[in-house]
């Protein structure tokens, strides 16, 4: 069976996410439910996968980020309101057998994120 795992690397720094909070939602339509929450490690991942076994199931889903409130708590001196608050990527999970890594490299202006495996 498949799973879904994050990774984020805070590239204004030079260093992983650590202690981020995120959520994961399935997404419905226009109905979101929310499915996890979790805090990044210091590596910058979750100690476990968001998803994985029976868990994971073909669909639509959410991943938020709450890259504001990170970067505000190491010291950046940020906007009001920020520019980056939350950075949600929708994406799709098409096979549940395979694995799939959605990574997010930020900075308190950019963002970017690939199909990771």
């Amino acid at each position: 069976m498949g799973k879904l795992s994050t990774h984020v690397l805070d590239t204004a720094h030079g260093r992983p996410g650590a202690g981020l909070k995120l959520a994961l939602y399935a997404v419905h339509g226009d109905e979101r439910s929310l499915l996890k929450t979790a805090h990044t490690n210091a590596d910058g991942r979750c100690d476990a996968p968001l998803l994985e076994g029976d868990a994971l199931q073909p669909g639509q889903y959410e991943l938020a980020f709450f890259a504001g409130d990170y970067f505000a708590g190491i010291g950046v001196d940020l906007p009001s309101p920020r520019f980056l608050d939350r950075i949600v990527i929708a994406f799709g999970i098409a096979d549940a057998t395979q694995n799939y890594h959605v990574p997010l490299v930020m900075t308190p202006w950019s963002y970017s994120t690939y199909r990771g495996s």
